[in-house]
């Protein structure tokens, strides 16, 4: 029964890892006129680093927008302080 115990923990806490979510705040542009903007977007967990987050970012961007920098990935308790500063482009794509 000893043995039970910390296994079903170690599967509880891969499956709550399995299911936490994870962001991504860049910066994009636009040519011809020139524009940016910054944006923040859900990754899946699997591109959870800046390298994996670039390759989904660039993927969904649309409307001629090329992504220029990764600025950072997160978790949730990031959401909320970013949240004025991607404006339209928060969970955009």
């Amino acid at each position: 029964m000893t043995r039970i115990a910390p296994l079903v923990l170690i599967l509880s806490l891969a499956a709550a890892s399995a299911q936490a979510a994870c962001y991504a705040d860049y910066k994009a542009k636009q040519d011809d006129p020139l524009r940016l903007h910054y944006g923040v977007m859900e990754v899946p967990e699997g591109a959870c680093s800046r390298d994996a987050a670039a390759s989904v970012i660039a993927g969904r961007l649309r409307d001629g927008w090329q992504l220029l920098d990764v600025v950072s990935v997160f978790g949730p308790e990031g959401l909320d302080q970013r949240r004025a500063s991607a404006g339209a482009y928060f969970l955009r794509y």
